[in-house]
């Protein structure tokens, strides 16, 4: 396990103390928990910018369902002859 050393600002620190107290946790433990959520956020949101990407590029090369492609596709679920799925 690695340490890191943090300075934590009055207005972080005080509501970080009274919330270690109230869930009967280290600082710490809580410290470590929003550090592993923001990592988490983080990642995700680096998989979004790169979906994002790869989608304008798909549009760029045009790879682009229109919207009555979908909606006849939709109008056409649960009947005895419906469609496949636009761009398949």
């Amino acid at each position: 396990m690695g340490i890191t050393s943090v300075r934590l600002t009055a207005d972080v620190e005080a509501p970080l103390e009274e919330l270690a107290q109230k869930l009967e946790r280290s600082k710490n433990y809580i410290i470590n928990q929003a550090i592993k959520e923001f990592v988490a956020r983080q990642s995700m949101e680096d998989a979004r910018w790169g979906d994002t990407l790869e989608a304008l590029e798909s549009i760029k090369s045009g790879k682009v369902v229109t919207e009555k492609e979908v909606t006849l596709w939709l109008e056409s679920w649960g009947a005895k002859n419906e469609k496949a799925p636009p761009g398949s």
